[in-house]
């Protein structure tokens, strides 16, 4: 057992290491659009699936609560917990519809759209950002190898493993460096 701990740990290393590393000059990008969209009076619209639906709710709780300082709320929305108009929309219309009909409803243009599939084949994540994409808003995809969301978003971070949970490890950590990014260029007096 202790071995299969050390393992995973240095598995998770590895593959967070490398994908920073391949990443950093697009982790910086994207932490200025960010930044720029919340400065603007935009915000951000983020959704995936299973624990990527609670990963980008993770996301949104740092953003609109604190992260590690003190400063005013940032407009954040997760798209993945209103349960009655998922429900609704995957019941009248199609489970792949549930995050894309939200955007037309919430998102404008120079809103940002976060859309997380470990697999990048999601079809209500890779509809959801063609959706934000007619409506002019910057678009984001965290993925694993690919997929169509690597082929639909404007920005994508790609995992590089097969092994779902280290990439959502990797996304997490992506998130929370954005979320100490923005921190940082939008109220650099607290640090």
């Amino acid at each position: 057992m202790k071995n299969i701990i050390l393992n995973t740990l240095q598995e998770t290393i590895a593959i967070k290491e490398r994908f920073i590393k391949d990443h950093i000059d697009l982790i910086q990008k994207g932490a200025d659009k960010l930044a720029t969209c919340i400065a603007s009076g935009h915000k951000i619209l983020i959704f995936g699936n299973g624990g990527s639906a609670a990963d980008a709710q993770h996301i949104v709780a740092e953003f609109v609560n604190r992260f590690q300082i003190e400063r005013p709320p940032l407009a954040a929305l997760a798209l993945t917990t209103d349960t009655s108009v998922i429900t609704s929309i995957g019941n009248d219309y199609h489970f792949d519809d549930i995050f894309s009909k939200q955007i037309q409803a919430l998102g404008v243009k120079d809103d940002i759209a976060i859309g997380l599939s470990t697999s990048g084949n999601s079809q209500n994540v890779i509809k959801a950002i063609c959706a934000a994409k007619d409506l002019g808003m910057f678009c984001i995809g965290l993925t694993g190898s690919g997929g169509e969301l690597a082929e639909c978003a404007d920005l994508v971070f790609t995992v590089k493993t097969d092994i779902t949970a280290r990439i959502q490890e990797a996304h997490i950590t992506l998130g929370h460096i954005w979320c100490d990014l923005v921190d940082r260029i939008l109220f650099p007096e607290k640090f």
